[in-house]
């Protein structure tokens, strides 16, 4: 499997080469694809550059279970990117479907734009004159001159490079008025029986199973840097020709002992999250206690170097491979689990190119931008609202957990699963970056949003509508030779509708929700 990489180093010195456009998108999340479309139909010279081997991001990357919130807040380029995904089915549109459909739909709109992917380019540094971005320059040795920048990456590298402000991690509630950021210890994706943490069951003087963090945990609400877990989005199958899952090299099976426990005292939701897309196969995601997240695995990812980046992504890889294994293999699994389990296998025909196994890490969440405007919580329950709007959130304000911690036993931390409000605005201002530090710049994914609301906008589909968005400002601030913070919203907002973008919610449309492992939201939360 050599070719399961997130980073793809050059494998020769660098080439020096000079690309010159009126915007470079830049980033694997589908985000990155619409803003390169939508500004080359506008007639514009583009530059798409992907930290990646492929197109498409998580939704050709395994995310074939749409997570929604809400279809009729989707418009413009996404909901035509469903529509045709559909049309290979031969239905008028589809949410749940096959990695390589996606894959080949992104290529099939790109090939009709005239937009040529750059794929394997990883940023090193951004040159710029004053308040604006000059060049971006990439570790192959390719420089890309632009008058327009879109960060679409899942990470944020261009915005940070840049020097644009931004934070990692949670923040405290009373950062922003909010009752949902900071530490969370609730009772989704949460032990529903008590199991001890320790290698000698009830002993601590035989220390912390792995992944437990030995620190007690702050006052609920308390901000930290802590990230909430990423995995991979599996695409299984039943089929005759489906593969075995592999042991991975560095297999431990100390690993799995706290999920081993856990399922000796009678936990049944190993199957819970094995959601069902075409062609016979499923997207199967995090469920439970413990299961695909590698809790706590991640904190360093979001500021890390290419290569430290590399060595996350593979603990994840080992950690969800040996995962699978053990369910499949150890006789520490319940044996009607462990038959169950080898009823399954990777899909023969998805991700040729790494024996069956996602390419995409599912970053949850990474950087974020700083920026006067920031959307909170306060947004996604309607207290607030953005009155420049670009597209519309509807998911919940989902979180998966951060850290393992000990309260007598072993707990999750970090899930928050908030649901039970309609779809709200996602402000402009919300992706351009404050006046001073860029002013060719839009952040169309790692966006100013806090944690707990970004767990709301971080969806495949918001992302390809913001994308678009961001393309369209972008060709306004070169229309009218402006930075995109004096982009004229009265004319974007003209653009946004003439596109099919969604930017309000008509009041009597309901809420008609659509969430994973969700609670309505919480009397606490609306005092």
């Amino acid at each position: 499997m050599s070719e399961l990489h997130y980073y793809f180093p050059p494998s020769r010195a660098p080439e020096p080469r000079l690309l010159e456009a009126d915007v470079c998108a830049y980033g694997a999340s589908p985000g990155a694809v619409t803003a390169a479309i939508e500004a080359r139909r506008r007639g514009r010279s583009v530059a798409l550059v992907i930290n990646s081997a492929h197109v498409g991001g998580l939704t050709s990357g395994g995310l074939g279970n749409t997570d929604i919130g809400n279809k009729r807040a989707i418009g413009g380029m996404a909901r035509d990117f469903y529509k045709r995904v559909g049309a290979h089915y031969g239905v008028a549109e589809e949410w749940r479907f096959e990695p390589h459909v996606a894959e080949r739909v992104f290529h099939e709109m790109l090939r009709e734009a005239g937009v040529a992917p750059l794929l394997r380019e990883y940023p090193s540094a951004v040159a710029r004159e004053g308040a604006r971005l000059r060049e971006a320059r990439f570790e192959s040795g390719l420089v890309v001159r632009a008058k327009q920048y879109i960060d679409a990456s899942y990470e944020g590298d261009l915005m940070a490079m840049a020097g644009v402000s931004h934070t990692v991690g949670r923040e405290g509630n009373a950062v922003y008025n909010e009752t949902l950021n900071g530490v969370q210890i609730r009772d989704t994706h949460q032990f529903e029986a008590d199991v001890s943490p320790y290698i000698i069951p009830g002993n601590p003087a035989s220390g912390l199973l792995p992944g437990i963090n030995p620190e007690p945990p702050a006052p609920a609400g308390t901000g930290d840097g802590k990230v909430q877990a990423y995995n991979f989005r599996m695409c299984l199958t039943r089929a005759a020709d489906r593969l075995p899952f592999p042991k991975p090299d560095g297999y431990d099976p100390l690993d799995y002992e706290l999920l081993a426990r856990y399922l000796q005292t009678g936990w049944s939701g190993l199957f819970g999250k094995f959601d069902p897309i075409r062609g016979g196969k499923t997207d199967t995601n995090n469920h439970g206690a413990v299961s695909a997240d590698y809790i706590g695995g991640n904190w360093g990812f979001p500021a890390s170097s290419w290569k430290r980046r590399e060595e996350i992504f593979q603990a994840h890889v080992r950690w969800q491979q040996g995962l699978m294994w053990f369910l499949s293999n150890d006789v520490r699994v319940p044996a009607r689990w462990r038959s169950a389990m080898r009823e399954w296998g990777l899909a023969a025909d998805e991700f040729a190119d790494t024996a069956g196994w996602p390419r995409q890490l599912y970053i949850r969440e990474a950087r974020r931008m700083e920026n006067v405007r920031v959307i909170t919580e306060h947004d996604c329950l309607g207290r607030t609202c953005a009155d420049d709007p670009v597209g519309l959130g509807a998911y919940a304000m989902d979180s998966h957990n951060c850290q393992r911690v000990v309260d007598g036993f072993v707990r999750n931390e970090g899930d928050v699963q908030v649901c039970g409000f309609k779809p709200y605005p996602i402000s402009y201002r919300a992706l351009t970056p404050r006046r001073v530090e860029a002013e060719n710049l839009l952040v169309p994914v790692c966006l100013a949003a806090s944690h707990i609301a970004y767990g709301s906008i971080r969806m495949e589909p918001v992302f390809m509508i913001l994308g678009q968005s961001a393309a369209l400002a972008a060709h306004l601030a070169l229309e009218h030779g402006c930075a995109v913070q004096d982009v004229p919203y009265a004319r974007l907002r003209r653009l946004l509708d003439e596109a099919g973008q969604m930017t309000a919610w008509d009041a009597g449309a309901g809420v008609d929700y659509e969430p994973e492992a969700a609670v309505p939201v919480e009397p606490a939360a609306e005092k």
